[in-house]
């Protein structure tokens, strides 16, 4: 277990695969987990190292948004981003 926020969370998220097809899944995703989480969206920003305002675009399925900064949030949330070839 590590401390997140005021809350004590996993240190092993779910091995399931999650298949992500459009942005709007990835921000639903991240949604889902920062509220696991407890954390609010200021919070959750900080811990990623991105502004609040990137975090709602991402929330929010923005398909343009800078890859490496989703990549930090998703890291953020404990999440790998893996290529399988189909």
């Amino acid at each position: 277990m590590l401390p997140i926020g005021n809350n004590w969370v996993s240190a092993m998220p779910s091995t399931r695969p999650i298949y992500l097809k459009t942005a709007g899944d990835i921000g639903k995703l991240v949604r889902e987990r920062r509220r696991e989480l407890g954390m609010t969206q200021d919070e959750f920003a900080g811990l990623a190292n991105v502004g609040r305002r990137f975090l709602v675009e991402l929330e929010k399925g923005k398909p343009t948004l800078q890859i490496d900064r989703v990549l930090s949030v998703l890291q953020a949330c404990g999440y790998d981003l893996y290529g399988h070839r189909r």
